[in-house]
């Protein structure tokens, strides 16, 4: 992973970041005593970054798989072993009035994490651009 997003992440309050790709040693200390945290949100969709949470989630814990990856697998015996509930989310109709209130009200800013604004005639070269971790966060298209 490309240092950009930790860096953001740190702007916007985060007291700790682990890489856990260069630094999976780090997740150690919130392993023990059969985990540390209460709630797993897990937002990439990737199988290896979903599994290698489940040793820092507490027993009863609450998995929230949010990112999208299509078929994979995962240890169902640590699910029931350590009574984790799986619950999956999706975004529907109710939610883009309740996002687009939020944003019109600025409850929420979002500016910080948008990296590039670029017009919707260059969709494909921003698409290109938001595939590129090193270079962006997200990117947004202007109709305007």
């Amino acid at each position: 992973m490309t240092p950009k997003p930790f860096e953001l992440a740190k702007r916007l309050g985060a007291h700790r970041c682990i890489d856990v790709a260069k630094n999976a040693a780090e997740l150690a200390t919130f392993a023990r005593d059969k985990g540390h945290f209460d709630v797993l949100l897990e937002c990439s969709g990737n199988e290896p970054a979903l599994v290698s949470a489940f040793d820092v989630l507490r027993p009863q814990g609450v998995i929230v798989q949010v990112g999208l990856a299509g078929l994979i697998t995962i240890p169902i015996n640590m699910i029931v072993a350590k009574e984790f509930e799986l619950r999956g989310t999706f975004r529907f109709h109710e939610e883009f009035a309740l996002a687009a209130d939020l944003l019109s009200t600025r409850a929420v800013d979002l500016r910080p994490v948008i990296s590039d604004t670029m017009p919707f005639t260059d969709a494909v070269a921003a698409f290109e651009l938001a595939s590129d971790r090193s270079r962006s966060m997200k990117v947004q298209l202007a109709f305007a």
